[in-house]
């Protein structure tokens, strides 16, 4: 074992210890020039002293005076009173691997750092990109209509109703996507107090499928309850929000699920404190490389295909946004041509 620790020596200590070694080959060669004892020991003395000195101020003013500036490039707050006092008293005891290490951790810190604003970045072309293909669907739409009315259309009994119609729709969805635009904004900010309630999750399934059962049978879908979930289960929750998360879930079920296929709700309990609800379809499902980012803002797995069916391409946000209100988890899982299940937890009352 060393006598010292190398890698932790202080600017003092290193002085000292390079002194020692200095006075000690300068007395050596002084007892084989002249043998006297007094006068070895004064050339020890005084070799000792002026090293010591030296070492050191080179040492404190030159190389730590470096590190402290190092350190404080790498922080970027101002020194307060305890931070002064790290760089004069606990800084010029840390060795350099020490202050290598510190330096290497700040480097990954803005590595991560940089990362990061690199996918904020990417994530805001692509959603500003998003936004005005969205936007521009339906602007277009309703001047098309507006222009063509103008032009003459409007006189045109056969024609005019249907157009001022079809525009309607257009401005239909402009509304709904500012609506559901701001209702994301809201939710992100926290400025939606969710008004939680107790109820039973199967009776709220129940309303919405009521409300699906005419749009689902268009296409001959049945809309069911996994068997042996039907049990009727209590949570605490904000009960209009999480219908909302319902009807975006059921409603795309139904949008994607095949002809006479089956949308199935399932209600599971996991613990005391929380039960899971999953919906899911039998449709053509989605590509495993979609799944991270199926709950993104305007996000499709299938863009020609959403196109056809609608939507503002921001339901799941809506959705994945009003479940982490609640401090909760959402899920998804599908596999191409076995079909989708997307879930979430709630918390359970017994």
């Amino acid at each position: 074992m060393p006598l010292f620790d190398t890698k932790n020596l202080s600017p003092r200590t290193l002085s000292f210890y390079t002194a020692i070694a200095l006075a000690s080959i300068n007395t050596i060669f002084s007892l084989l020039v002249i043998s006297e004892w007094y006068f070895s020991f004064v050339v020890f003395g005084i070799t000792f002293l002026i090293s010591y000195f030296i070492y050191h101020y080179t040492l404190q003013e030159f190389i730590y005076r470096k590190i402290k500036l190092i350190y404080k490039f790498i922080y970027q707050t101002k020194a307060t009173k305890r931070e002064e006092f790290f760089y004069d008293k606990v800084l010029p005891k840390r060795s350099i691997d020490q202050v290598n290490e510190d330096v290497q951790n700040w480097a990954e810190q803005k590595k991560d750092e940089i990362e990061m604003l690199r996918a904020n970045e990417l994530f805001r072309k692509e959603f500003l990109m998003n936004l005005a293909h969205e936007l521009r669907t339906p602007i277009f739409t309703v001047q098309g209509y507006v222009e063509t009315l103008l032009n003459g259309a409007i006189d045109d009994a056969s024609v005019n109703k249907k157009f001022l119609a079809n525009a309607s729709k257009g401005i239909d969805r402009l509304v709904q996507l500012v609506d559901d635009l701001n209702e994301i904004s809201q939710l992100e900010s926290g400025k939606v107090e969710m008004q939680k309630e107790h109820f039973i999750i199967q009776d709220l399934i129940s309303d919405v499928f009521e409300e699906f059962s005419l749009r689902a049978k268009e296409k001959n879908i049945s809309l069911t309850y996994k068997k042996g979930t039907e049990g009727a289960l209590n949570v605490i929750a904000d009960k209009q929000k999480i219908k909302q998360v319902l009807v975006n879930l059921i409603s795309n079920a139904i949008k994607y699920g095949t002809e006479q296929g089956t949308v199935t709700a399932g209600c599971y309990v996991m613990d005391d404190k929380h039960i899971y609800i999953e919906v899911s379809d039998d449709g053509v499902g989605i590509e495993e490389e979609h799944l991270p980012r199926i709950f993104e803002r305007f996000y499709r797995a299938d863009r020609s295909r959403s196109r056809e069916i609608g939507g503002t391409g921001l339901g799941l946000a809506i959705v994945k946004h009003i479940i982490e209100a609640h401090n909760q988890t959402v899920t998804v899982r599908s596999k191409v041509g076995v079909g989708s299940s997307f879930g979430f937890t709630l918390v359970r009352v017994l």
